[in-house]
């Protein structure tokens, strides 16, 4: 076998290690909490020893964070290749249909339970952060360019944060057993807010953003 061969073998291995315990912390996260998440458990889920995952890993948050990273460019590949928007309002409802469905999965479960445990965790809390924006900045992106160039950059960067809030708030929620039907509800409020907002910013488009939720109708749950 040539010198090539088998570097290429042992990067194919090292590849293999690392994705599986990245695999098992995040299942780990979502079946058992982060408390439940030690070291042991991942390794033994992973079908490895505590010294593969240090060659790997060297402390426990810098694994956990990996995960979430993991998980987060599994979404946004998912994302990417999913993400055909009709034109016009329609648009707005499928965007928050997909981000929905990206929020609401294991990304959300696994990176709750980070955030909560990071609230007394300096050290994690500094690992979170970079992530938590990456993904931000990433989906962004994707958004906007599948938004095309009839909506207004910052008016776009309000409508997807406020959704991004909104997704989490009704991912939490399901997390916490809340009604189904009342979240189904609210999803589809949003959704009908939006478009109205979309709708207001494509009529006016030389309105500021600061203006464009007002006089826009909610109806009462």
């Amino acid at each position: 076998m040539s010198e090539a061969r088998v570097h290429r073998t042992q990067q194919e291995r090292r590849e293999r290690t690392r994705e599986a315990l990245l695999d098992a912390t995040i299942d780990c996260l979502v079946d058992l909490g982060y408390a439940g998440t030690t070291v042991q458990e991942i390794c033994r889920r992973a079908g490895l020893s505590r010294g593969a995952q240090q060659h790997h890993f060297t402390t426990k948050a810098e694994l956990l964070v990996a995960a979430v990273e993991h998980l987060v460019e599994r979404l946004r590949e998912e994302i990417t290749s999913t993400l055909v928007l009709p034109t016009g309002p329609e648009r707005v409802g499928e965007a928050i249909d997909l981000l929905w469905r990206g929020f609401s999965g294991k990304l959300s479960t696994a990176a709750l339970e980070l955030w909560i445990a990071a609230r007394t965790d300096d050290e994690l809390r500094r690992s979170m952060l970079p992530v938590d924006r990456a993904l931000g900045r990433a989906t962004l992106d994707i958004y906007r360019e599948a938004a095309g160039t009839d909506f207004p950059a910052d008016r776009l960067e309000t409508l997807f944060w406020l959704t991004v809030n909104v997704t989490r708030g009704l991912a939490l929620d399901a997390m916490i057993g809340g009604e189904q039907t009342r979240r189904a509800r609210l999803l589809e409020e949003w959704k009908s807010i939006a478009t109205s907002v979309y709708l207001s910013w494509s009529a006016r488009p030389s309105l500021g953003p600061t203006n464009t939720m007002k006089d826009i109708p909610v109806r009462r749950l």
